[in-house]
């Protein structure tokens, strides 16, 4: 049987990629006769086949959630993101796919820092773990990443003084370092994790990564059962690749945090496998690890829906739905793991719809064996 909150995950086994205890206390806005409404934002690329995905397996389970779907995407819309943040800010809640950012337009503001910006998303947190049967060059990786979500070279503070000469500022303030500093100890608290590892580069940037180093080993006396290290962006980036069995949670600013969790990814499979969350003090928005839209393989039915259906799992969790997030993530690892159906970027020859079926009919067999109390 499954007990309530199994967070203590066992390395090779089905509760590996199971979702770990979300830090904080968050009453759900949008719960009413036993059932959660979340704000579905389908987006660019696969986003609209994977959510419609989820939809299938959320019903089939008969998990307590309605969806309340809001397009948004990179073409510019009128209203569609006032809509959206609307719809997130009324449910609390959101599960999206990636919206593309145009890179040839200057005018063209990421709707995804947008949406992490006035949300006040703060913490990104992505749980890179080695699958037994998905091939990587490393075996034992299982590295908790938590990234501040909404200053630094994200600020999106840049201009062009004279022709040829930009200006990009990068914004940091002790407040929001001290928050997230406080998330990754509290994280590794509520999880049993015995190191917290922050990333900066505040040999060269003295004032901004100099103070984030040093909120960041402030706090780390606040617990004192968990170890502290500090290490540099460029050689965290050569450790992780050589070594990534050494980390345990890693800490860092913004573009750190964005190139550091791409990395961790690619070691672990790929932007097929990893989901990510947006944590704020009162929303939450759940998502894939890496942000890839992957435009290129919309409509095929070939994407890998791992790092979806492991999104979804992450918002179940967090809605306190646990029986229904054990039931989909270890039907999940079983169709990975032990019938081995992959799709082909993880070296396999199945098609997303194989992996959903087989999930599916996991799901129900676990169903019948742990029927929920």
């Amino acid at each position: 049987m499954f007990s309530k909150l199994p967070f203590q995950a066992v390395r090779g086994t089905a509760s590996a990629i199971r979702t770990h205890q979300i830090p904080g206390h968050r009453l759900p806005l949008a719960k009413y006769g036993g059932r959660h409404t979340v704000c579905t934002l389908p987006g660019d690329g696969i986003g609209p086949e994977m959510i419609a995905h989820i939809k299938n397996i959320f019903s089939f389970c008969h998990a307590p959630i309605n969806f309340e779907e809001v397009q948004v995407s990179s073409s510019l819309l009128d209203g569609d993101m006032d809509a959206a943040l609307l719809a997130i800010e009324r449910n609390g809640v959101a599960i999206k796919g990636n919206i593309e950012t145009k890179h040839d337009d200057p005018q063209f503001n990421s709707r995804n820092v947008e949406l992490r910006t006035k949300l006040d998303l703060y913490a990104n947190i992505l749980h890179c773990v080695t699958i037994p049967t998905v091939p990587s060059r490393h075996a034992g990786i299982d590295i908790v990443l938590i990234r501040e979500n909404t200053e630094g070279e994200y600020s999106g503070l840049e201009h062009e003084t004279v022709p040829g000469i930009v200006e990009s500022i990068k914004i940091v303030t002790r407040e929001k370092i001290e928050r997230i500093s406080r998330m990754a100890f509290e994280y590794a608290k509520a999880n049993g994790r015995k190191k917290v590892t922050a990333v900066h580069k505040a040999n060269i940037q003295k004032l901004g990564d100099g103070l984030f180093l040093k909120v960041v080993r402030d706090m780390s006396e606040e617990y004192k059962d968990i170890k502290f290290e500090a290490m540099i962006v460029d050689n965290a980036s050569m450790q992780l690749v050589s070594k990534p069995q050494q980390f345990d949670v890693m800490v860092m600013p913004n573009l750190y945090g964005n190139i550091i969790s791409n990395i961790a990814c690619g070691l672990v499979g790929g932007p097929g496998l990893v989901s990510g969350m947006n944590l704020g003090d009162k929303y939450a928005v759940f998502e894939t690890g890496t942000r890839n839209t992957g435009t290129s393989l919309a409509g095929k039915d070939i994407a890998n829906p791992t790092a979806f259906i492991r999104a979804s799992v992450d918002m179940l969790r967090y809605l306190g739905c646990h029986y229904h997030a054990n039931i989909i993530s270890d039907a999940l690892w079983k169709a990975l793991v032990e019938q081995k159906i992959h799709t082909k970027d993880i070296g396999g020859s199945n098609s997303a719809s194989d992996v959903v079926n087989a999930t599916l009919i996991n799901i129900e067999k676990l169903m019948e064996e742990n029927p929920k109390k």
